[in-house]
């Protein structure tokens, strides 16, 4: 014998309570979305809802009367007394193609803030008015009792919990109505207190000059979202029958942060912080919208990620896209202002985007060894553009570089080596490429002759010196003069050293594995160029100390590592310890 689920409403209630709504507070947005779909229903009938709070009640209970198309006895067992009934909802006429409520459980949030609720109602379809009475208990009754009320529509009276009076009270129900109801195309009153407003804020009258309209939208931003938009953008879908407005924010905005847009769905409020609207790279826009076709999660405090979601995602992502280069075309010192401040996520667009990636060459500056300046006055420089993908391996070699000749790009920053590797991709390979420390070293001078020969006995000592940092010594000439020395290293190499030093403390079969991924040949990981145009690195053929002349090798490679700025090991701090104390004595002892 088959049996029906048997089902504990106050377990229920604590399940909406402490996991479904975020806070007793939706139960307004229930019993308003309860209503405009009743009052969409009596199609051509009067559009009004009336909340009386406690101070107006006199009973400590809150009332809600809509002039609604009503409810007969069978449709309050079915559509009232049945949780998530949707299916019986659509034959009995009330398809959910323009209602807010699709799941069947809005009526019950009540029973956050209420030990009982009271329904009264007329149908139009004719009948007696039907009394409902519901407790916190799980258990109903429903009643035939003409008398209960004359006017086609439904009253709901809440008998407040003993902790939750606050919660019909009048200050916090008109706060309430006015957040979720306010542009709900119903006359919304709370007491004598007219809530709802007839038009969507940002829709602009034919009469109204646009410079009035953008200052208008530019208030209610700063009233909503707390600032004063960098430029707003009017938004339309109709295939989603979406309408609203986008706000560009002024200042610098993370990357990471959330997404807080504010969202209405048949001009009932969703959320002011709905996520999931705009591109994850449009993190720096807020939105306000209405829709008539995009649907909300059970909870509507959120945006149910469909097809439909995700194509008016799209379609706003295009509406910026397309503002950003018409912005660039026509306003450029306004589209540099603003790609400095949100340079993040143009970045981010710019490496699926070419229209983008135009907009971020002509106008995003980067660090080079010209100054700040943008890729196109780069690439008008310099053939091609030569990068570097580590900001502190731009700054060692950058120096270097520019007495060279050579023009070099910091692309150490978020997305900066994507997006080299995207332009080479649109541009061709030799639009950019990265440049590794090996190739200054093949750009330098060797170094005369005579010199060399003077400096082989300090070169000779200097290998053996730097050995124990896996580094080799390499005489070059190269500028600026002041720079004694540059240290090159090679990541290959460096790989192979890291590789070495895991396996010392590696059990065998991962040392094993390590070893097999490294060459079968391996030298110094890295190279101290010392500059023979320097003074300092001349004298060292004069010393005749070979403990001097260790010291000053060891402070070479130490000072070229610290302008390096890569970490320290600990064998490194212990040479610069070692060079600095001693060599800090001899000159005292003198």
């Amino acid at each position: 014998m088959s049996r029906s689920f048997g089902v504990d409403l106050r377990g229920i209630i604590e399940l909406l309570s402490q996991h479904l709504y975020s806070s007793p507070r939706v139960y307004i947005r229930e019993l308003l979305q309860n209503a405009t779909d009743a009052i969409t229903a009596r199609d051509g009938g009067p559009a009004r809802i009336v909340l009386e709070p406690a101070e107006h009640t006199g009973d400590g209970t809150l009332r809600i009367s809509d002039s609604g198309i009503g409810l007969t006895e069978d449709e309050v067992h079915t559509l009232v007394s049945t949780l998530g009934r949707t299916s019986k909802r659509d034959e009995l006429g009330f398809a959910r193609q323009g209602f807010l409520g699709q799941f069947g459980v809005g009526l019950l949030s009540c029973f956050l803030v209420a030990e009982e609720i009271h329904l009264v109602s007329r149908s139009a379809k004719g009948g007696p008015a039907v009394r409902w009475t519901a407790g916190a208990s799980g258990t109903y009754e429903v009643v035939a009792d003409d008398s209960a009320r004359a006017e086609i529509g439904t009253t709901v009276t809440l008998v407040p919990r003993r902790d939750a009076e606050h919660w019909l009270q009048h200050d916090m129900v008109a706060a309430l109505a006015r957040e979720f109801g306010e542009l709900l195309p119903a006359e919304v009153l709370v007491g004598t207190e007219r809530i709802a407003q007839p038009r969507l804020p940002w829709l602009r009258p034919s009469d109204e000059p646009y410079d009035a309209y953008v200052e208008r939208l530019a208030g209610y931003c700063e009233r909503t979202f707390g600032f004063r938009p960098f430029d707003v953008l009017p938004l339309e879908i109709p295939a989603a029958g979406l309408t609203g407005a986008a706000f560009v924010m002024p200042d610098t905005a993370h990357p990471g942060s959330r997404q807080a847009h504010r969202v209405y769905l048949k001009r009932m409020l969703v959320g002011d912080s709905v996520e999931g609207l705009l591109p994850d790279w449009a993190y720096f826009v807020r939105c306000a919208v209405n829709s008539s076709a995009l649907r909300p999660t059970a909870s509507r405090e959120s945006l149910y990620q469909d097809e439909a979601l995700l194509g008016v995602r799209d379609e706003l992502g295009t509406v910026l896209k397309d503002w950003l280069v018409r912005l660039g075309a026509t306003e450029p010192d306004r589209a540099s202002a603003l790609l400095a401040k949100h340079q993040l996520g143009m970045k981010s667009v710019a490496l699926v985007d070419d229209d983008l990636l135009r907009l971020v060459e002509h106008w995003l500056p980067f660090e080079t060894t010209d100054g700040y300046v943008t890729l196109r006055q780069f690439r008008r420089r310099h053939n091609s553009i030569l990068f570097t993908p580590d900001v502190d391996e731009f700054r060692q070699l950058a120096p270097v570089a520019q007495a060279q000749g050579l023009g070099l790009l910091n692309a150490g920053y978020a997305y900066d080596s994507e997006l080299m590797r995207r332009v080479a991709e649109v541009d061709g390979a030799v639009a950019t490429r990265r440049v590794v420390p090996s190739e200054l070293l093949a750009a330098m001078d060797r170094p005369d002759p005579v010199v060399e020969d003077q400096l082989r006995m300090s070169l000779r000592l200097a290998r053996t010196v730097l050995e124990r940092h896996d580094c080799d010594a390499v005489p070059r000439e190269f500028d600026p003069i002041s720079l004694p020395a540059l240290l090159i290293t090679d990541a290959n190499r460096e790989r192979q050293r890291d590789n070495a030093e895991i396996s010392e403390h590696s059990d065998p079969l991962w040392a094993e594995l390590l070893g097999r991924l490294a060459e079968p040949e391996s030298t110094a990981s890295q190279q101290l160029v010392l500059n023979t145009r320097n003074p300092l690195v001349r004298r060292l053929s004069e010393l005749t100390d070979r403990t001097l002349a260790e010291l000053t090798v060891e402070s070479l490679y130490v000072h070229a590592l610290l302008q390096s700025r890569r970490p320290m090991r600990p064998k490194d701090t212990a040479a610069l310890n070692r060079s600095f104390l001693d060599l800090l004595d001899r000159a005292v002892r003198r």
